[in-house]
């Protein structure tokens, strides 16, 4: 059994106050919660290091969102101490979210057990780099995240052999009904099968019909924030009167709005989600005086709240970005990251990735991957493929896959006869002028000669068998293809 499966998180965030002995009494309570039901609980603090989280000019500001909050009910190192072996002391999980890399060092000296990263933080690369190195298991919510976001915070803890979850999340406070997606659980969880799934929920306290949704959707940990009553709770009664049942099928019907996602094939991200994550994210300021046309490196920077309009945040920083103007001391850095070739590159890879994952696709370790690009990677979302070559013999095996919306150009071979066998998606396959639809587990083999091409409306992997596969055996209608170098359009990686 994971260490995440079945876990209720009892997010307690500033409900503290500001004080130890609040946040106690509803540690305790919570403990009662836990031991009455006989569940697997965590309560969940917040660490920020408000010395440096926050930009020195802005610490007094009232103006600001969260700042005076966090202000407010701060609690020191030795404080949240004692919370946590209250926690401890109740026999529940110990859990934090850290919003900086003191944050991080503090929940490995109190021997946190489970490491959160709240949707604000799940792009801030430096901050996800030191938690990648805690060996702790993480709890990483996707609150205005979209599919390709998801897409590259698994690959990152992927790569780096962390045990981790994800939590789905609709990061507006409170989240309507209509924003909840429920339907997008099933989708993590068919997308990422060896990922635990979660719901950490922001609707309406009082309708638990969402929290039974989530769990029919599949979640494995639910996560509420919680603080202490102030008046006795009234439980409803279990039998279903006339007015009941009407109700009951009003929630039935509320619960196909609330189930059904907003943006197809990716996740629908509102611009209040993107605004209330905005407001929390770390701004890049200069540690120094900066002239234009120097070269900034980490050294030169420091990552602070709050990120301003056109500010640069902490998880678009990069090593090397040259400054277009001068800069202060303490001053915003706005900068943007150049789109190259390579990171062009990098986002088809995720996308691909993400693809093989969703279809349930296992590469192996010994394979070959090239991009096709035609007309240049600039052009490779419009025109090209994913060539996976796995075996290349007498026989050879490839996988293909194409993205949304992507063509292959008429082209044909000589030497090499190959077949098709759809596996995943849709695929349109014109050969010698006849259009052929496929729909998964449809085959069709192309002979010698034959001129064909292929388009995908929604994305498709499909398997390619076919004879030795020979270099510049391939031969385009369009003399401009034709006419350059295999190796002017075409990528070959290694390892992605």
């Amino acid at each position: 059994m994971s260490i995440f499966d079945d876990l209720f998180i009892f997010e307690m965030a500033n409900s503290h106050q500001g004080s130890v002995e609040h946040g106690i009494d509803i540690i305790k309570e919570m403990g009662k919660i836990s031991r009455k039901n006989n569940i697997r609980a965590a309560v969940k603090l917040q660490y920020r290091n408000l010395e440096t989280f926050i930009h020195p000019d802005y610490k007094d500001r009232t103006d600001v969102n969260h700042i005076p909050r966090f202000m407010s009910t701060r609690l020191n190192y030795e404080q949240f101490t004692q919370l946590v072996e209250a926690v401890r002391e109740e026999g529940m999980v110990t859990m934090s979210t850290p919003f900086d890399e003191d944050g991080i060092d503090w929940c490995m000296d109190q021997g946190i057990d489970i490491i959160k990263i709240a949707s604000c933080s799940s792009l801030d690369w430096p901050l996800l780099e030191k938690a990648a190195t805690t060996g702790k298991p993480l709890i990483i919510s996707t609150g205005g995240k979209s599919l390709s976001d998801i897409d590259k915070i698994y690959n990152y803890f992927t790569h780096r052999k962390c045990e981790f979850a994800f939590l789905h999340c609709i990061a507006e406070y409170p989240a309507p009904l209509e924003h909840l997606q429920l339907d997008f659980i099933d989708r993590m969880n068919k997308r990422f099968r060896d990922v635990t799934i979660g719901y950490s929920g922001h609707e309406d306290p009082d309708d638990n019909t969402v929290t039974m949704l989530a769990i029919a959707k599949g979640a494995k940990i639910l996560e509420r924030h919680v603080g202490l009553p102030t008046q006795t709770i009234k439980l409803n009664a279990y039998s279903m009167n006339p007015s009941q049942a009407e109700k009951w099928v009003e929630a039935a019907l509320k619960a196909k709005v609330i189930c059904t996602t907003k943006k197809q094939n990716d996740k629908y991200v509102s611009q209040a989600e993107i605004d209330s994550l905005n407001s929390l994210m770390r701004g890049v300021y200069c540690k120094r005086d900066i002239n234009v046309g120097e070269i900034i490196t980490r050294d030169d920077v420091f990552f602070a709240m709050p990120c301003n309009n056109k500010q640069m945040n902490s998880g678009e920083f990069y090593e090397g970005v040259v400054a277009r103007k001068d800069y202060a001391m303490n001053s915003e850095l706005h900068e943007t990251r150049k789109i190259t070739p390579t990171k062009l590159a990098r986002s088809v890879v995720h996308d691909a990735k993400g693809m093989l994952y969703e279809a349930g696709i296992a590469l192996g370790n010994d394979f070959e991957v090239e991009l096709s690009h035609h007309y240049g990677m600039q052009h490779f979302r419009q025109t090209g493929a994913i060539i996976i070559s796995i075996i290349n013999r007498e026989y050879c095996k490839k996988l293909l896959i194409v993205l949304p919306g992507q063509k292959h150009p008429t082209h044909a071979h000589k030497v090499k006869e190959e077949t098709f066998q759809l596996l995943y998606g849709d695929l349109h396959v014109v050969i010698e002028g006849q259009e052929i639809d496929m729909k998964p587990g449809d085959i069709q083999t192309v002979l010698r000669g034959e001129k064909h091409s292929f388009t995908s409306t929604t994305g498709a992997i499909f398997e390619e068998v076919s004879t030795t596969h020979v270099k510049s055996d391939s031969y385009y209608d369009d003399v401009r293809i034709s006419s350059m170098d295999p190796m002017e359009r075409k990528t070959i990686l290694k390892k992605w």
